[in-house]
Formats: C-alpha cells, structure tokens, sequence
C-alpha cells in the first residue's frame, strides 16, 4: 500500500466525524449491547398474547419500538466505526456482533406480521377505539393488511422462506461468473503496452482519445461476453422465471405489478415513463448530432459516444472551497435548511479524507436517535464537490424525515431516496454555472450534467422498456434463447441511438454486463428520481409559486406516505407527463448550452 496513505490516526479530528455523539466510548456501546440482549429474552413472552387486547398490542409496540431503536444506535455506532478503519479487528467484531444481534431480533419477531394478517378486518378497528393510541400505527397496519391477498399460509411461507438463499442462485452465480471467472483477451493499451483485460480497464479505454485503442476495448469486451452467451441466458432465465413464479404463487397479475406493489406504485407511472422518453427520442437524438460534430467524425459508432469532448478540468478545490460552494448554491433552500448544513460541518457530520482501510465512495447514514453522518474520500475533484452536495441531500431528507414524523415512519423509501440528493447536485451545478469565470470549468460542468442526464434518463428507460418485454415474452411462454435475447436488445438499442449512431453488432451482447437485470425492476427508479428532481429545481428556480414550500414539505413526510403521494406534497405527479417531460426540457437545454459555448 502507498505509504504516503494516511493512518487514521494522523487525520486532523475536523476531518473525521464525531461519533461520540451515538456513544461517549466503547464501553458505554457495549452496556447498551447487554441491555440488548438482555431485552431479546423477553421477546417471546409477547408472541401468544400481544394481540390479546388492545392495550397489550399497544405495549408490545412500545416495547418492539425500544428494542429496534437501541439496537439501530448500536449498528450505526459500530458499522460507521468499521468503515472509518475497516483495518482495526475490534471494530469489525463490534459490527459483525451487532449483525448477528441484529438477525436475532428480526427471528424472534417473525411472527408479528403473520399474526396482523391473520387477524380478522375489524378487529384492528375495533382496537383502535379502546386505544387510540394505536391510530399512531394505523398506516403501518394498513400497509402490512395490503398483503393479505398475497401471503400464504404459515406452512407455505416457511418453505419460501427456506428456500430463499435457492431462489436467489441465478443472481448469485452471474455475480461470482461477471466479477471473477470471465475471462478476456489481453489488449494494447494507448502506448501499445499488452495489458490485461477486464471490465475496469475497459471503463477507462473505450473513453480514449485514440479510436483505435477504444474500438478494440469495445470488440474486446462483448466478444469476451459473447463466449458466455448461453450460460448467461440460463441465469438471466432463471432469475425472471423465479420471480414470475413466486409473482404467480403470491397472487399478483404479473411479475412487474409484484415488484411495484412494495412500494405501492402504479404500473401507470412505468408505462408513462417509457411511453414519454419514446415520444421524445429527437433530444437524444440531438446529444449524438452535436457529439459526432464536435468530435468531427464521418461516421459515429458506439464506441465513440463514450469520448469525453473537454480536456480534463484539474482544478483542485479544498474542502472550505467545497463547503463555500455548498452554502451558496443551496441557499435558494432556505435558512433552515442552510443552518442545519452549517451544523452538518460544524458539528463534525462529515468523515472528509481517504486513510488505510476506510470504505471507498461516499454515502449518507444515521436514523432517528443520531444525526446523518456522512461518508466522503474527498480528493476536491469537481465531482467531489458535487458528491459533498449529493450526499448532504440524502442527509437532510433524513434529519427532517426523522425530526418531523414518530419512529415507526422516519425512512423514506427506495423510490423516492435520490430526488433529494438530485435536488442539490442540479442547485449546485446551476449556481456554479452563473458565477464561474472559467470555460473550462463550465464545460465540465456541463459534461457532468449531460451525461447524467444520457446515463439517468435515457439509459436507464432503455434498460427498463427492455427488461419489462423480457418478463412480458416469458410470461406469454416465448423461448428467451441467448440469441433472441441479443436481438431483442439489439432492436431496442436501434431506437434509442436512432440514425445517428452507427451500432456495431458486438454491442447486442451488452445486456450480459447490466447486473440490475437481477434487481427485478429496480432500474426505472432512476429515471423517474431524476425527472421528480428536475421538476422540483425548475419550480424553485423560476419562483413556482408554493414551489419551495411544498418541496420542504416533502423532505418532511418520510415514511408517513406512500412515494407517489410524499411526492404530490412536492407538486409532483409521476403519472402526468410534464413531470418527465421537465427533465427533457432540462437535457435539451444543457445540450445547447454545450455546444454553444464549446464553439466560443
């Protein structure tokens, strides 16, 4: 390891953020650890008679309510700690020790949600006028009661429940054959230098200004894929044939109707999606134009459109420039938002620096009993700054989740969790772009930006149109052979690069290499979070009235609403057409705002 890597030790303290505020020490973590245990086994003296009555229902929520709550402080004190210094053995006992504790406490409780299912309708209404202290839990128990229709009984339950880590084997075998065992051809990088070949190094080659150097990466690759088309197409099979199984099992109409019901989505909201990018391919369209001009090619092939168009921006920014950058461009949010960012800094929230054996990337995390904490390796790269906003998004969607609702509805969910974050990375890209004197910095920028928006947007809706007529085809017992896969893809890619792009025919194997293909519908969250966002930064931009108001109030639902309604709060309506249509617009903008100024 590079010893010019810091040691923990030696990083500044107001780099690092303050754990003591969770636990003073060591010690205290582990007096909290024992009353833990000590509050497990007195679990099961609750299973044949918390529903007995409604006081004893209430109580035992209570109850649950403490125990969830103590051991949550004692993960995020420990697993925070571990990713801080993964290197230190005593740290990586404390988070294994609170994982295992952790998985105790869900067996011990497994029979709560079996047991309000099988509870009569009015039962739970009739609880609710001896206690009214349960109408606190009332959108929870509607939300487990949802699911009636689609549990089985005790019986059936448990053999699912056996067969989990099974069900989950086409997954887990394309993750062990993509990452370890798919093998490549050696490659000549740009100084003709034979090297190995992986997915890393083509990340970096297919973006070389040498064609030459990119189109062998680009042939390299999916003809390395191709060797494995066939085992490929089994697990891909397998894993849509296991959840259009466990869909038909539960009851629902389809495996993508499953998949949305978690989180209470509409269908209506994913066709709108596909149905609006199809209807306004001519932006993308666009983006190719305007990228093969710039890069003055007679023909652009796929592997051309991963070129960056700017020479590297090597500007380096401190930290204290990052969080001047930050204040400024969020103030549009408000004072409050803004003296709660200050404490974020202030009052050490922030884990800044690289050392040996922190966890790489960045992420925000902390629930109800602590402040967000937040995760950085800062190098002061424009991205960085842009990561310090994105993650600080996250971090106050969760401190007003938590300071505005009870515990049982302070997280928000998957669906709604990057609109925040997205907020901030558009406020900060908006401001940087009026005030900076530097083309190159704003053709950075706008780089960024585009290819979040051609990655997000576009990519993402291309993925989920073609893993929804996947499922769809299964469904109607079509034969997904490895061949009628490609070509499948191959027809899909042809719409989404239109004319303008020339796509060689290696690229029908891409689909091989998207593991989100295993993450049944996950994929148009994307797209549509980063439509919801656009909107919202139109709003507060061009003074909408109520705009800001309503997006403030938003951060404060949490878990109290479903996402399609906590977003109505915002003024956001992911069925209407103009929500994902403001992102268009958005993209649309940035593109000639590029190739305006690149030819100043």
């Amino acid at each position: 390891m590079n010893n010019s890597i810091k040691l923990r030790s030696e990083i500044d303290d107001k780099y690092k953020w303050d754990l003591t505020t969770i636990y003073k020490n060591d010690e205290s973590w582990e007096e909290d650890f024992k009353k833990a245990e000590e509050l497990l086994k007195e679990i099961p003296n609750y299973k044949d008679s918390f529903l007995d009555s409604a006081n004893n229902l209430f109580n035992f929520l209570k109850f649950d309510e403490k125990i969830d709550r103590l051991i949550s402080k004692l993960y995020y004190y420990a697993h925070l700690n571990y990713d801080s210094n993964t290197l230190d053995d005593k740290n990586k006992k404390m988070n294994d020790r609170v994982l295992d504790l952790s998985s105790k406490y869900a067996e011990l409780t497994s029979f709560f949600t079996p047991s309000i299912l099988s509870l009569d309708n009015n039962i739970l209404e009739k609880y609710y006028s001896n206690n009214p202290g349960l109408l606190e839990y009332k959108f929870m128990f509607d939300d487990i009661l949802r699911y009636k229709n689609h549990t089985l009984s005790e019986d059936k339950e448990k053999i699912i429940a056996m067969l989990s880590k099974s069900l989950n084997n086409s997954s887990k075998t394309y993750q062990t054959l993509i990452y370890s065992d798919i093998k490549f051809d050696k490659i000549k990088d740009e100084n003709e230098k034979e090297i190995e070949f992986n997915d890393n190094v083509y990340s970096t080659l297919i973006k070389s200004k040498n064609r030459k150097v990119r189109r062998d990466a680009f042939i390299t690759l999916y003809n390395g894929y191709k060797n494995y088309k066939n085992v490929i197409a089994d697990l891909f099979n397998g894993n849509i044939e296991t959840e259009i199984a466990l869909s038909k099992i539960r009851n629902y109409e389809s495996s993508v109707k499953a998949s949305l019901f978690s989180e209470n989505i509409n269908i209506e909201v994913y066709n709108n999606l596909v149905k609006c990018i199809n209807d306004n391919m001519d932006v993308i369209y666009k983006f190719y134009r305007v990228k093969k001009k710039l890069l003055g090619l007679d023909e652009f092939h796929i592997y051309d459109t991963y070129v960056e168009l700017v020479k590297d921006y090597d500007k380096k920014y401190s930290f204290e420039e990052a969080k001047d950058l930050t204040l400024k461009s969020l103030s549009v949010l408000g004072d409050d938002y803004i003296n709660v960012i200050k404490r974020a800094f202030d009052e050490r929230w922030i884990d800044v620096y690289y050392n040996k054996g922190k966890y790489t990337g960045a992420y925000s995390s902390g629930f109800y009993d602590t402040n967000p904490f937040i995760l950085l390796n800062y190098k002061g790269t424009i991205d960085d700054v842009s990561t310090v906003v994105h993650e600080l998004g996250h971090s106050m969607h969760t401190y007003y989740s938590c300071k505005n609702n009870k515990y049982v509805y302070s997280n928000y969910e998957i669906f709604v969790a990057e609109v925040a974050s997205t907020v901030n990375e558009m406020l900060l890209a908006n401001y940087m772009l009026k005030n900076s004197k530097n083309k190159d910095e704003k053709l950075s920028i706008l780089n960024h930006i585009i290819d979040m928006f051609k990655a997000t947007l576009y990519r993402q809706t291309m993925f989920a149109e073609f893993e929804y007529e996947m499922y769809d085809k299964k469904e109607r017992n079509e034969s997904l052979t490895s061949d009628y896969i490609s070509d499948c893809y191959y027809k899909i890619l042809k719409k989404y690069y239109g004319n303008e792009v020339v796509l060689d025919e290696e690229i029908k194997y891409e689909w091989m290499r998207i593991p989100h293909f295993y993450y049944d519908f996950y994929v148009y969250k994307y797209a549509t979070g980063l439509s919801a966002a656009c909107y919202i930064v139109d709003g507060i931009l061009n003074n909408k009235k109520n705009a800001l108001e309503n997006y403030l109030s938003f951060l404060k639902t949490g878990g109290s609403k479903y996402p399609l309604d906590a977003l109505k709060v915002a003024g956001v309506d992911m069925t209407d057409k103009k929500v994902i249509e403001s992102a268009i617009k958005m993209f649309d903008k940035y593109i000639d705002s590029f190739e305006l100024l690149y030819n100043s």
